[in-house]
């Protein structure tokens, strides 16, 4: 368990506990975190929690990481339309990374193009955009489909990274 290491994505309006509560969790397990945004700098919550990046997401490998996690709120959207983060999402994939995104996270999968005949879960608002992208809907508070973990909303936390960690041990 000890040396994996876990890459965090945040950008402007990350929900709070979505990327607080995985961040403290993989730390609390012994996990290296790292966290980056587009360009790095800080960057503020969605009820305004500042929060740092240690690299921009520019110069990320994927294959230095063991697992990628996408917060929600309105971050994903904005993270949709920078081509290095949504290339560091369609890495992490090929690599066969760990990839967990949770609630509006999924926004980054279906920009990379990685939810095709896929099981997959997100925030309802998103749902109807998880199925056009071709992924297979299921409303249960974590699915997981081979290296991929997702989970609807953060009341789904305690689920979402409790399967993370086992993935990672």
């Amino acid at each position: 368990m000890a040396g994996k290491k876990v890459l965090l994505l945040i950008d402007e309006g990350f929900e709070d506990t979505e990327a607080t509560y995985p961040y403290y969790r993989m730390l609390e397990a012994g996990f290296k975190v790292t966290v980056a945004g587009s360009p790095s700098g800080e960057y503020r919550s969605k009820h305004g929690y500042p929060m740092s990046t240690d690299r921009s997401a520019r110069g990320v490998k994927a294959k230095n990481f063991d697992a990628l996690i996408i917060p929600g709120g309105m971050a994903p959207d904005k993270m949709r339309t920078k081509k290095e983060m949504v290339r560091v999402v369609a890495d992490a994939m090929k690599e066969g990374l760990v990839v967990a995104s949770i609630c509006h996270g999924a926004q980054m999968l279906m920009e990379a193009d990685v939810l095709r005949g896929r099981r997959a879960t997100c925030y309802k608002s998103v749902k109807t955009d998880l199925v056009n992208a071709g992924g297979m809907y299921e409303d249960t508070s974590v699915v997981v489909d081979g290296n991929l973990v997702t989970s609807r909303h953060p009341g789904d936390l305690p689920d979402f990274c409790r399967v993370i960690v086992e993935m990672l041990s």
